[in-house]
């Protein structure tokens, strides 16, 4: 079988295509990350909070982003 016209390179050989290749999301990290940046202009912008508190809200993100993960995990397996 021969390859098509738009398959061969000008001196006649053909061409191999690029394969693109896609990755889902991982809601995971991009939460964390967006959750570390976020703190992370927080204290850039105002004076330094409790400690407490930002801890607090640390470790309830990144329990909000590790239930979207696995929320958005078990709905890809459908």
């Amino acid at each position: 079988m021969r390859p098509d016209a738009r398959e061969i390179g000008p001196d006649g050989a053909p061409v191999k295509k690029e394969r693109r290749y896609w990755h889902r999301t991982d809601w995971l990290s991009l939460f964390s990350g967006l959750l570390f940046v976020g703190i992370g202009v927080r204290y850039l912008v105002e004076p330094a909070p409790d400690a407490l508190t930002m801890l607090l809200s640390l470790v309830f993100g990144l329990g909000f982003a590790g239930f979207f993960a696995v929320i958005a995990r078990v709905s890809r397996k459908r």
